[in-house]
């Protein structure tokens, strides 16, 4: 269990007219002053894109500054400018929106049916392909109606609030750092590790109700709250109210593969992401040519689209390398909990969970001896049904953003 994200999320935050990155050069504006009023307009910056994570304190969306107008330029300075501040904001806000709404919504069935095919360790299918993911997603849904694929979404963004509110707290009750500035050491990776394997620790029992939420057949539910989990996360801490059997793991037992997930996924998502960023911003001089100054579609698109695109590849490297391991933690959560979900070999039926593991090394046992190599990758087509759906709203934003710039 991981945050979709691999870092604190800043993504609504504004830098105003006293960022130093980009005033210097313009006075400061009095509201007494006429002179300034007329003759400086406010300095402004697009905001950074919802959703984007800085992997260092001081990293931001890279800016794009217009030239100061030359003097006696005239009312032919308007047709040569720029689109203006507040269309370069919106456009802004609404491809990150787009990439929120597609991780967080739109993807929401894939993790799903994902989910219940990891926790089938019977099933005869292993929906390595997406065409039979698709198949049988569509006969569940045709089955049990459209809600059957998007169950226990909210819950999904309560565990995203608790864990972004207990990290908070923790790092301001302990000096462990929540972010890594430029100027890192040994000493300071260890503490945010530290930092995130807490957080992951506190946020487990919930974690493992929401779990539960999303692979609950839709036949079964009792339509559950939005805050359903959290009361049923306190019942796992407590003991109370939770139905379940002599087989259900202790939380102790699930610690070690819970934290190794969650921290394992931090690592790589935050690597590649800032791997990828240096290669983009890196080749942006190459691919802006001589004439980069008259072209100001492309330099806007170089401000919004470098954090979206390591973003994307962060996550689906992340997700595709912890898969198998994402398989034996679900199955640990889910085990003991009297939890049904539908089969997903047809879509028609539901299936108990029944696993009697005793703990991860027996789990991994297990399915290598009865279910195979393959069987740590079952519902491995919904990966790529998931991350094709991301690229082509990313690509369909960024041809709409286009035509917006090029239209202002």
């Amino acid at each position: 269990m991981s945050s979709r994200r691999p870092d604190s999320f800043d993504g609504l935050g504004y830098r105003g007219r006293e960022d130093p990155t980009f005033a210097g050069g313009y006075s400061g504006r009095s509201f007494n002053n006429s002179s300034n009023m007329e003759l400086h307009h406010w300095v402004t910056t697009p905001p950074d894109i919802p959703g984007s994570r800085n992997l260092h304190f001081g990293d931001g969306t890279p800016q794009f500054e217009t030239a100061p107008a030359p003097s006696g330029a005239g009312d032919d300075i308007q047709s040569d400018a720029p689109p203006s501040d507040q269309l370069n904001r919106f456009a802004g806000f609404g491809i990150g929106l787009a990439s929120l709404f597609t991780e967080n919504v739109l993807a929401h069935p894939c993790i799903v049916f994902r989910r219940q095919c990891q926790v089938n360790y019977h099933a005869r299918f292993y929906h390595l392909s997406p065409l039979t993911a698709l198949g049988v997603m569509y006969n569940i849904t045709k089955s049990q109606g459209p809600k059957a694929l998007w169950k226990g979404m909210g819950s999904t963004f309560v565990i995203q609030g608790v864990t972004l509110g207990t990290e908070g707290i923790i790092s301001e009750c302990t000096p462990l750092p929540r972010e890594l500035s430029h100027k890192w050491n040994p000493k300071q990776i260890l503490g945010h590790l530290v930092l995130k394997g807490l957080t992951y620790v506190v946020a487990m029992p919930f974690y493992s109700a929401s779990l539960i939420e999303t692979v609950q057949s839709e036949i079964i539910r009792d339509n559950p709250g939005i805050l359903d989990c959290v009361k049923e996360g306190m019942g796992r801490i407590m003991g109370l109210g939770v139905p379940h059997s002599k087989r259900l793991l202790p939380l102790w037992g699930l610690l070690f593969p819970t934290v190794l997930h969650g921290v394992l996924h931090y690592i790589i998502t935050s690597s590649v992401q800032k791997l990828v960023l240096y290669l983009l911003r890196h080749d942006l001089p190459k691919r802006a040519g001589p004439n980069s100054s008259s072209n100001t579609v492309q330099n806007m698109l170089d401000a919004y689209f470098p954090e979206l695109i390591a973003s994307f590849a962060a996550n689906l490297c992340a997700d595709v390398l912890l898969f198998p391991l994402e398989t034996v933690l679900h199955r640990l959560h889910v085990q003991g909990t009297r939890t049904i979900i539908d089969n997903t070999d047809l879509g028609f039926e539901v299936l108990p969970i029944n696993t009697q593991y005793e703990g991860m090394r027996d789990c991994v046992n297990v399915i290598r001896r009865e279910e195979g190599i393959l069987g740590f990758y079952k519902g491995f087509g919904t990966i790529v049904i998931q991350y094709s759906l991301h690229a082509a709203v990313l690509q369909i934003t960024k041809m709409i953003y286009s035509t917006l710039l090029q239209n202002a």
